[in-house]
Parts: structure tokens; C-alpha cells; sequence
């Protein structure tokens, strides 16, 4: 689905901010002497749009002060400005403002210029008799002081109702340095964020914000924001050389400003867009972005420490998903703190997954139609508040996973797409660029510049904001060139084949430096395909992802239990199948989101029979997935058996927990259930330890089809087992024989049954241990004899 579009391009919320102030750099022959000045950070504040842009106001604004008249400490007439630059400037496609704007020596004096629109006058101040520079029209003023060198200096800018008195923007020096840009050309600033974007910072001694954007197509690019009442006539940037950056820093503009690019397109029109490396948006919809900083201090230090100290494959890992904005909705990021990791502790849990944060302007997208890749969603709260939730989550001794959707992004005119007039995120391919599913476009992965911005951010969201894991969407999307694509919708690659070998690079690219620059984090990909080597290392020609969700067993699985019980017996191998290729990778069980919605139902709901058995079978399959050898997902409320498909727009149905609803128990024994699985498993090393390894997994009987039953073995590192019985019909089995490892000869105990009374089941137990009889069964000399619960699991170690 393509993400729904705003009413507006950018916010006209205004505030009592700067009117249009441009922070120039000269390309003077030598710096300019700066004192320390102060200048606050300008907070911004919404205010109703003033009849007149003139009417502009400034945090820092002193009172309004009578004009100078023309004596302006004898400041004589300019050399006129060239005609060229003039219009250049006023179109906004001038590439270097800052060799006509500001201050420089020439025979004579020291020429000053500035263009500030809608201003009565401008005023130089300096240690000396202040100086009324000439009005030029059009915004200019200028004049030449009768000094040697260039002063320290600042404009008096008076407007018909105030005046304010700032730092001139084009006095500065360029505020990134030339390592940044060599990295930025090269492809491999991985601290992308750190140069591009908005970045509160003092520069030559003076407090603001620098802005920084690739639109290497640009014919000129201005900064507009709600500090020039969103006109940026006054603020063009300059562009540094043939990186394709701009670059302004705007004195005095501080945390919370908002803000965007006006960008002359190679063509001579404009387009005003949201800044791509944004860390902070506006609500939406509306979509400018917000310059931000961060203030939180983190205190997961030990967490952060031993996150890595084992190897996710072997070790336990019980994945929570959630959208977080419906989990409960209306909740903050900070209210979520509250509440978010204590649910997910009791049930025992080791991570979250969090279904995409990054910013969207559709929230019926869900999340994976991104327009701001480096900003959290402003829905819950600032980049700050969620930098909170997960300290929270972390001090509670839980994991945090975040999808992560590299694969395409949406279509608004105001984001990425043709971001300065020419395909730039984007293939220039349209077949290459237009996504045939969800009417969105797909990266350039191709692109050094692109590939830098897709890689900059997994390593972002990993180190600003502590994430353990990237999920990461639609991989199979990326790696085809002919994905959902016909004949002739696609062209094949120079070998002649359908494989994407930029997309793999990419992808390569992105895991090794994950890995390398975060220890202990693991990245996840959902790919749907055959694809070989999606897990293994890059060096070994791999994609290099620690793990993969297993589609396939997903899909098989959930085809079994769908059908009635006197059906499964010809289904029985869409239960067994997995075990042919279960090492091929190293494999996530996914029950997400994606499978209960959309007329999918919910996992309870898919399930044959009355509501009793359709919560015996339910539990049975939870029983069944925790014990298979992979990890395993769940998305909320499966937890709890929640019969309706997920709706973002209300979330779980927490109301059947409530104990004043009837048929409570029902659910809460489910998740009690849950709770049990994931207590045990984390207990037992044999669950978890040897997921990755035939050494790890025994059939016991994989052939029961007439009964519907499926026994396994499951060994730890020292070759201690656990017993698995899943038997999927809907009676009581007993005296019912299976062949046991010689081990357990002091019997082997339930330590697991989802029959029992405390899920809602019959609890048809095993009471006592079960005696190995020297009985030859399934190809072992050994063999015990048992009760099977109707539409149970049960889980058996040796005494």
C-alpha cells in the first residue's frame, strides 16, 4: 500500500524565531576573527502565522531599537552586485553564497553584504560607531566599512514591528571537514549521522546548528524553517565541491526548530523536502523535521557489557513481537517503560521485536513505508523517550530487536523520492526502481553514496539507540531482480541470471560492519527463499545474517493444524519436512504479525473444532514450536489465545484477561502456558544449545501419521535430552510405547504438559516417572510406556 500522503508539504506552525538568517562561510583569503557570542539555542514555539513575513521575531531579539538614520558610522556605497549572482541568489540556485554574502576585504575598505529579505534595514555592528549598510532592493544591502580587515561583527536587522541583532550566517567557515567529505564521496563514512543532517554545535565560538544535505543534482539549495516563517530566500547554501553536499550553519538556531531544504531541481523549479538524515520529526502528518540532540543518560552499562559474552545460536532466544503503538494505544515511549518490560519478564521472554519505529507518515502502513530512516516515530514521544523504553527494557534484562526495512520506501513528494529532481535514492531504472507490490520504489543499492546511507543507518539505530537486533524486511525482495515481476518487466543481471548482485553487496556490506562495529548484536533476515548462505559468515560468500525466520516451516506448520484431525494423517509430512533442511540455516520459528492478519485469522482461530479444542490445539502447536529446534517468535496477543486478527487501530483484546469477563480463565491459561514454555525452555540448555547442529535433534518416531504424533529427542552440549511428544488428535492414547535413550534408568519425569489444568486442558498427566523397560522400540533397546493427553505436548527429561 502506498503511504498516505499529508495535506501539506511542510508544517506552518511558526514561532517566535529568527527571521531569515544565513550563516555564511567566505571563501576569503583568511578567517574571520570570531568572538565568543552568545547565542542561545532557539527553541522554537508554534504561533500563529503573522499577516507579514516581515513580522519576524527571534528568541534572541533585543528590544526595538530607532533607526541609525544614514550616517551608519560612515559606511559608503557597495560595488553593485553582479547581475548573474544577483538572480542566482534570488532563484535560489546559487552554489556559493558565501563568495558574494557576508564580509571581505577590498581596495578601499571592507565590503559588506547581506540578503535579508522583507527587512527596512540592515545594520553592521562592531566595536566602533555602527554602520547603516545601503538598501539594494530585492532583500540586498550593503556597504564598505573603513577598516583594513574584516571586524568581528553582527547585523542589526530591523523589520516595519521589531528589530533583532544576530550573527551574520555567512562569516563562517564550512563546519564539516574534509575527512567527512572524503568518507561521505567514498562511500564509507560509517557515523554518517554525524555529518549529515542537523547538528547543534558551536562553530568559531558561536552556538547553533549546522545543516548539512547530499543533492548532488541540486542546481542550489536554501534551509527553510518555522525561523523564516518557512521562506528561505535568505538561508541558500553552499555546495562543497563534488561530494554533492550542502552546507549551511545557521547561528542561534537550536534543539527543537523546525525545519526543511528548498531544492532548485536540475530543471529550475523547486521542491521543499524533509531532511533525509532527520534524527527527529514532527508528528505526523505533518512532516518537516526538528533539529535534535541528545540528552539521555544511558544506564544499561552492564547489559550492554555481556550482551555478547554467547553466541545467539547458542543461546536462548524467545522473541515477544510488537507494534508498539497499539500494544496499548495512547501510551508514551515512557509510559510503555512502564508497563512494557515487566509483562514481558513475567512471561518470561528473552527479547522484544519492535515492528518498524522508524518514522512513517501512513500508520496503517505499520511501519514499513519509511520516510524518516534515522528518526524514531514522534507518535510516542522524542528520539530521547524511546532511547528510555529501551534503557527500560535492557535494565529488565531484555533484548531489543527492531525491524529494519532497507528494501523500499515510499512514493510522497516531500521524502526521498526524485529527492533533488533526478532519481537519487532510487534506480534510474523505472522497471529497477518501481516496486511491483506496494507502489513504492526500491534503493539504489548500486549507488556508493546510497549503500552508504542504508549501512550508516543499521550501525545507527545499533549504537544511538542500543539496539540488539536488526530484523530485516523483505530480503527476498531484494536479492531478485525479477521479484513479483513478468516477462519482460525485468532485466537480467551481466551474467545473464535474476540475482541482484548489488542488492547482495549491500546486504554483505551491512552485516560485516554491524558485526564488526557492535559485538553482541545479531541481525535477522525475513527471506522467504532458497537462497543459499543467508546465514553464513561473508567471508565464506555468505549474506552474513546471524539468523533467518523460517518461512517454510511457518507455512507447512500452520497447514497442518488448520485441517481437521481426521485429515492430518495425510498431512503429516508439512510437520516433518522441516527437519530436511533445518540446518541449512540457522532459523528464527516465526509466528508474527503477518500471519493473523488480513483474513488470515488469528493463530487460536485458524485452529479446527469448538473453542475447547481449538485452545487444546493452540496450545499444542505452541508446545510443538518451542521444542523444534530453532528459536522462536510470537507476536502479541497469541500469548493469551486472543481470537480476533490483530487491528492496529485497537491492538490485543485485553479485555479477556479481565477476571470479570466469563470466559478469562480461558486465556489466562494460555498465557500461563507461555509463561511455562518460555521458563523451561530458558532452564533447559537442550532447547536452545544445539539449535544449529543434526548433533542436537534425534527422531524418535517422525512416521506416527494414523496417530498424529511426532516424538523427538533433544540433546544438550553434554548429550543430556529432552523428549518431545506433540500428538495432534483429539483422544486420550494410553500405554502408548516409545524408544528412550539408555539414559534415564531412574525414569524419565513430565516436565511439561499443555493438557494440564492450569492451561485449561483435561490434565490427563503422567503422574509418576516413567521406568525404561529393556522393550526394543523405534530402533532403540530401550522404551517407555506413556499416557498421551488429547491435543497435547508433553516434554519428558530423564530423572
Amino acid at each position: 500500500m502506498t503511504a498516505r500522503k499529508p495535506s501539506r508539504k511542510g508544517s506552518r506552525k511558526t514561532a517566535e524565531a529568527a527571521a531569515p538568517e544565513a550563516v555564511s562561510v567566505e571563501t576569503a583569503p583568511a578567517p574571520v576573527p570570531v568572538e565568543a557570542v552568545e547565542a542561545a539555542a532557539t527553541t522554537t514555539k508554534p504561533a500563529p502565522a503573522p499577516a507579514k513575513r516581515a513580522k519576524a521575531k527571534r528568541a534572541d531579539a533585543v528590544p526595538p531599537r530607532p533607526r541609525q538614520g544614514g550616517d551608519g558610522g560612515g559606511a559608503r556605497p557597495a560595488p553593485a552586485l553582479d547581475g548573474a549572482d544577483r538572480g542566482r541568489l534570488l532563484a535560489g540556485d546559487h552554489h556559493d553564497p558565501h563568495s558574494v554574502l557576508g564580509a571581505r576585504p577590498i581596495p578601499g575598505g571592507v565590503l559588506v553584504r547581506a540578503l535579508r529579505p522583507f527587512a527596512r534595514s540592515v545594520t553592521v555592528l562592531t566595536d566602533g560607531p555602527p554602520a547603516e549598510l545601503h538598501d539594494d532592493g530585492d532583500g540586498f544591502f550593503s556597504g564598505v566599512l573603513p577598516v583594513k580587515e574584516v571586524p568581528v561583527y553582527r547585523l542589526r536587522v530591523a523589520y516595519d514591528d521589531n528589530t533583532i541583532e544576530v550573527d551574520d550566517p555567512y562569516r563562517f567557515w564550512p563546519s564539516l571537514g574534509e575527512l567527512d567529505l572524503h568518507l561521505i564521496a567514498e562511500g564509507r563514512h560509517e557515523e554518517l549521522w554525524r555529518a549529515l543532517g542537523s547538528e547543534p554545535m558551536e562553530h568559531q565560538g558561536v552556538a547553533g546548528t549546522r545543516f548539512t544535505v547530499w543533492a548532488p543534482n541540486a542546481r542550489g539549495v536554501r534551509v527553510t524553517g518555522d525561523f523564516t516563517y518557512w521562506d528561505g530566500t535568505g538561508l541558500p547554501m553552499r555546495s562543497l565541491g563534488s561530494t554533492g553536499v550542502w552546507e549551511l550553519f545557521l547561528p542561534g538556531i537550536g534543539e527543537g526548530a523546525l525545519y526543511k531544504y528548498d531544492i532548485c531541481r536540475p530543471d529550475g523549479s523547486h521542491t521543499v523536502r524533509a531532511d533525509p538524515m532527520a534524527r527527529r520529526t514532527e508528528v505526523p502528518p505533518a512532516t518537516a523535521s526538528v533539529v535534535t540532540a541528545s540528552h539521555h543518560e544511558w544506564r544499561d552499562a552492564d547489559w550492554m557489557a555481556h550482551r555478547g559474552d554467547r553466541p545467539v545460536h547458542e543461546a536462548p532466544f524467545s522473541v515477544y513481537e510488537v507494534h508498539l503503538a497499539s500494544w496499548r494505544p495512547g501510551l508514551t515511549y515512557r509510559q510503555l517503560a512502564d508497563q512494557l518490560p515487566s509483562y514481558v519478564k513475567d512471561l518470561g521472554f528473552t527479547h522484544v521485536e519492535l515492528m518498524p519505529v522508524s518514522e512513517h507518515p501512513f500508520g496503517g502502513s505499520w511501519g514499513y513505508q519509511v520516510t524518516g530512516f534515522y528518526a524514531p516515530t514522534s507518535r510516542m514521544g522524542t528520539p530521547d523517550d524511546f532511547r528510555y523504553l529501551v534503557d527500560a527494557l535492557h535494565r529488565a534484562g531484555i533484548g531489543v530487536i527492531m525491524d529494519w526495512v532497507p528494501a523500499h520506501f515510499p512514493r510522497d513528494d516531500w521524502a526521498l523520492a526524485e529527492f533533488d529532481g533526478r532519481p537519487l535514492y532510487e534506480h534510474s531504472d523505472p522497471q529497477r526502481a518501481a516496486h511491483p507490490d506496494w507502489g513504492t520504489l526500491e534503493f539504489d543499492y548500486g549507488r556508493t553514496e546510497v549503500r552508504n546511507f542504508l549501512v550508516a543507518n543499521a550501525t545507527y539505530w545499533c549504537e544511538e539507540f542500543h539496539i540488539d537486533g536488526l530484523r530485516v524486511d523483505a530480503v527476498a525482495s531484494m536479492l531478485y531482480l525479477d521479484y513479483s515481476r513478468e516477462d519482460g518487466q525485468w532485466s537480467p543481471n551481466d551474467q545473464g541470471g535474476r540475482e541482484n548482485w548489488d542488492a547482495v553487496g549491500f546486504l554483505q556490506e551491512m552485516n560485516a560492519t554491524v558485526y564488526r562495529r557492535n559485538p553482541g548484536v545479531v541481525t535477522i533476515a525475513e527471506e522467504s527463499t532458497a537462497w543459499d548462505g543467508v546465514t553464513r559468515p561473508t567471508d565464506s560468500g555468505g549474506l552474513g545474517f546471524g539468523l533467518k525466520w523460517n518461512m517454510g516451516w511457518m507455512h507447512d506448520s500452520l497447514l497442518y493444524v488448520a485441517k481437521e484431525p481426521v485429515h492430518r494423517k495425510y498431512h503429516h509430512n508439512e510437520m516433518t519436512f522441516s527437519m530436511v533442511y533445518a540446518y541449512s540455516e540457522n532459523y528464527v520459528l516465526p509466528i508474527s504479525h503477518d500471519e493473523v492478519v488480513h483474513g488470515k485469522q488469528a493463530l487460536v482461530a485458524k485452529m479446527p473444532g469448538d473453542w475447547w479444542q481449538q485452545r487444546a490445539n493452540h496450545r499444542a502447536y505452541l508446545g510443538f514450536m518451542w521444542a523444534h529446534p530453532g528459536k522462536q517468535l510470537l507476536f502479541m496477543g497469541q500469548e493469551f489465545a486472543q481470537g480476533a486478527e490483530w487491528s492496529e487501530g485497537h491492538g490485543p483484546d485485553w479485555w479477556l484477561l479481565d477476571p470479570t469477563y466469563e470466559a478469562s480463565g480461558d486465556h489466562r491459561g494460555v498465557r500461563n502456558l507461555v509463561g511455562d514454555l518460555n521458563a523451561v525452555y530458558g532452564a533447559v540448555p537442550a532447547l536452545w544449545q544445539r539449535d544449529t547442529v543434526p548433533e542436537g535433534f534425534s527422531w524418535v518416531d517422525g512416521g506416527a501419521a494414523e496417530d498424529n504424533v511426532f516424538a523427538f529427542l533433544r540433546y544438550d552440549a553434554d548429550g543430556s535430552p529432552l523428549l518431545a511428544v506433540s500428538h495432534f488428535s483429539p483422544v486420550v492414547r494410553h500405554d502408548y510405547r516409545l524408544g528412550v535413550p539408555e539414559t534415564g534408568t531412574e525414569g524419565w519425569v513430565e516436565v511439561l504438559n499443555t493438557d494440564a489444568d492450569r492451561y485449561g486442558g483435561s490434565d490427563v498427566r503422567n503422574e509418576e516417572p516413567l521406568k525404561a523397560e529393556a522393550v526394543p522400540a523405534h530402533g532403540r533397546p530401550a522404551s517407555i510406556s506413556l499416557t498421551l493427553p488429547p491435543l497435547a505436548t508433553v516434554w519428558f527429561r530423564p530423572a
